[in-house]
């Protein structure tokens, strides 16, 4: 090991300002249709959060273009969007489950945020919270999928979820949802969600400090001084 013995890794934290503004909250959602349930439930998880202290936001899909590689990054949408994401500290993602997966509708919303912005890392650090519903059973295909997205994006995507059986069934003429197990169940996701915003938004500079990184820029110095 002793390529690393000029390395002093500081991986205990230390005591930093906690933020006095309420975490903010980005909620996306995959479907179009106005009779929406992963936005019926994105929403009932919104007012959940407004009632435990966050800012929320939500992007509503509509009108966003199919992504092309970045030829339309300067649509509307798109600019939107990136600018949520930039401002969000934690995200809520709600889908449908479609021919066992999660729906286009979202995958086209994440293919949308890149993984870096300039210098800048728009998702890199922020906590991520999976939902999903379905016309059938139980299942958890659009889950697995967004976990795998998630973990790609560089964010802290909770252990908890929650996956809504028969969503048809699960909503008031209202919109809200009727008391049940997976209402509960979302109750405690956010929670979750909450209290690791908190853990984690005054702790990027501490935890996203990188061997590989710090030796790469350690080089890059050398170079340059040559």
């Amino acid at each position: 090991m002793s390529y690393l013995d000029n390395e002093r890794f500081n991986v205990v934290p230390m005591h930093n300002e906690i933020s006095q503004h309420a975490p903010k909250v980005l909620m996306l959602y995959g479907s179009l249709r106005e009779q929406s349930y992963s936005r019926l439930a994105a929403e009932e998880a919104a007012r959940i959060l407004q009632k435990m202290g966050a800012q929320v936001k939500f992007f509503k899909p509509k009108g966003l273009p199919l992504f092309d590689g970045n030829e339309s990054a300067n649509h509307p949408k798109v600019v939107e969007l990136r600018e949520l994401v930039q401002w969000s500290e934690a995200q809520v993602w709600s889908s449908p489950e479609i021919h066992g997966n999660m729906s286009g509708v979202l995958k086209s919303q994440i293919d949308w945020i890149p993984l870096s912005i300039g210098a800048v890392r728009p998702t890199q650090g922020k906590v991520l919270s999976i939902m999903q519903v379905s016309g059938g059973s139980q299942s958890f295909n659009a889950i697995n999928s967004m976990r795998l997205l998630g973990r790609w994006m560089r964010m802290l995507t909770l252990p908890n979820q929650s996956s809504v059986a028969k969503a048809y069934d699960e909503f008031n003429d209202d919109g809200t949802m009727k008391s049940s197990n997976y209402r509960d169940r979302i109750v405690d996701v956010m929670e979750e969600l909450m209290r690791f915003t908190y853990l984690t938004r005054d702790q990027k500079s501490f935890m996203l400090n990188r061997y590989s990184e710090r030796s790469k820029s350690e080089v890059a110095v050398n170079l340059k001084a040559m």
